[in-house]
């Protein structure tokens, strides 16, 4: 009898125990029951302590590591980020407007070695490619030689230069090759900093950026699009500089006007003026050639991209509005003035023409005073 109550207690103990582990279980979240609480490293992870593996990991939401504000892959996004830099490689872009005009075809003469076959029928530049010794390409066998290799230099008739992948230090011996054959050198070069990168896994083609542009590739053709584009923003530059110094000076007419009710400007010194706000205007639509459709970007609607990309960054279309209503201001202050000096013109031909009527009246006078005394004698 007593086995058979010990069999019988032995048993409700054993189920008594199971029901409490029963219900230990089913009070945890249903993670903590399929799932093993996260290793030491994934720890490590989200604390910063270190490097950590980039296979996800779920963590049980009782866990004391869990950190809901932080996306589990959130150091590899900041990794990608941080080497996106390290992936591409930087090409500096310097543009220089140094002259009025530039000979282009003894330029040719002296550097055939280095000519870049034209890729187009335009004939206000030439592109030339130089040796870059400096590159880590030079001398290795078998290693891919890019943009960087080479040093480039786009020259354009109207009086720019835009040196790619060139040192600081270097660039006035490449200047000086231009200086040789350009006329018209300005006392203040004008100077625009800009970059390409080339970046070989970008998914489109181009992205934009401050300051420079990111590229998949940059070749001969892309280089030409990027210089003519620098060229004509930095000559526009100084096109703009000197309206502005007509626009003073026109000022200053206008407010010694308002104080005198007169000027003194002579015919000559105002067809000198009529002169340079004409030369300025031609030089901008016909030499720059601001408004020529590019034959690059003409052919290949990749080049077409960078090329609308670059004039709309550097507001080319802007910039002209703005120096076209300068010279529309210029254009009605010398219409004025022009018509002052005639009218200045025509009242001296009246006071002329009625100091003659005064001296014949005179002569006239002074005649019939003759024959008077002749009668009376």
């Amino acid at each position: 009898m007593n086995g058979r109550w010990r069999t019988v207690s032995l048993f409700l103990h054993r189920i008594a125990a199971a029901s409490k582990t029963t219900t230990h279980h089913l009070s945890r979240p249903p993670e903590s029951r399929f799932f093993p609480p996260p290793p030491f490293n994934l720890t490590r992870r989200f604390l910063g302590f270190g490097a950590s593996s980039a296979i996800p990991y779920r963590v049980p939401v009782d866990s004391d590591d869990f950190d809901s504000t932080v996306p589990p892959n959130l150091d590899h996004n900041y990794e990608l980020g941080a080497q996106e830099d390290d992936e591409c490689v930087k090409i500096p872009v310097k543009a220089y407007f140094l002259s009025t005009s530039i000979n282009l075809k003894n330029i040719q003469a002296e550097n055939l070695g280095n000519i870049i076959p034209p890729s187009s029928r335009s004939s206000n530049s030439i592109a030339l490619r130089f040796r870059n010794f400096n590159s880590d390409t030079n001398g290795r066998p078998g290693m891919l030689e890019k943009a960087s290799s080479y040093q480039y230099m786009v020259v354009f008739q109207y009086g720019s230069a835009v040196l790619f992948n060139i040192e600081e230090h270097e660039v006035d011996n490449y200047l000086e090759l231009v200086r040789r054959h350009a006329s018209g050198l300005l006392l203040e070069m004008r100077k625009d900093d800009y970059a390409v990168k080339e970046k070989p896994h970008l998914v489109k083609d181009m992205r934009g950026g401050p300051d420079y542009i990111v590229l998949k590739s940059l070749d001969t053709d892309g280089i030409r699009i990027i210089g003519s584009v620098l060229g004509q923003s930095i000559a526009l530059d100084y096109f703009v500089s000197q309206v502005d110094s007509l626009v003073e000076e026109f000022a200053d007419i206008n407010r010694g006007m308002e104080k005198t009710g007169t000027f003194t400007m002579d015919k000559k010194k105002l067809l000198q003026l009529v002169g340079k706000a004409n030369s300025n205007l031609a030089d901008v639509i016909l030499k720059v050639g601001l408004f020529e459709r590019s034959e690059i970007a003409w052919r290949d609607a990749k080049y077409a991209e960078i090329y609308e990309y670059l004039r709309e960054e550097y507001e080319v279309a802007q910039r002209f509005g703005n120096l076209d209503f300068k010279l529309k201001f210029v254009e009605h202050n010398i219409h004025f003035l022009q018509e002052v000096l005639q009218n200045r013109k025509s009242d001296f031909l009246e006071w002329c023409i009625i100091f003659l009527l005064f001296i014949e009246n005179v002569i006239s006078i002074y005649e019939i005073l003759q024959e008077s005394n002749k009668f009376l004698s």
